[in-house]
């Protein structure tokens, strides 16, 4: 895990932590996308494209503009530029993810709903911000590549 080392405080990400980031940004780590998981979004915001494989969200790029669409493009933007990194609430997370993803993710890492919105509202600022070095974000390949043994 050396691109993700000291990208979250304590500087440990767990495997279930990082199954639920790699089913976020890469899609790879959760199988059987299916159309019950388009049913619950947050209102005002598109479903996700379910014929990517990026991710629950589209990618990397698709969780940055959910984000953005649900009122934290402020933080998710630092995540991405230069600067510091702001933080998110994991309410705030929640309500961008939408019910149906951190239902599937909580049922793949075995990790309780709120307890897995913590975790990833702590991770997602120190993850991004690694994995978008130049302020800019990378092609679907090279994220999926972070998440490889």
């Amino acid at each position: 895990m050396g691109l993700f080392d000291n990208a979250v405080p304590g500087g440990n990400i767990t495997k279930p932590l990082m199954i639920a980031l790699g089913a976020l940004l890469v899609g790879k780590m959760l199988s059987g996308k299916g159309s019950d998981q388009q049913q619950q979004q947050p209102q005002g915001v598109p479903a996700p494209d379910a014929s990517t494989d990026g991710g629950l969200l589209g990618g990397l790029g698709g969780l940055l503009d959910r984000l953005r669409q649900t009122g934290q493009g402020n933080a998710a933007d630092s995540w991405v530029g230069t600067g510091q990194n702001q933080t998110i609430d994991s309410s705030a997370l929640g309500r961008a993810l939408g019910p149906d993803v951190i239902r599937q993710i909580a049922e793949k890492t075995g990790m309780d709903e709120q307890e897995l919105l913590k975790q990833l509202s702590n991770a997602l600022p120190g993850v991004v911000d690694k994995l978008t070095p130049n302020g800019q974000v990378p092609p679907h390949n090279q994220v999926a590549s972070a998440f490889r043994d």
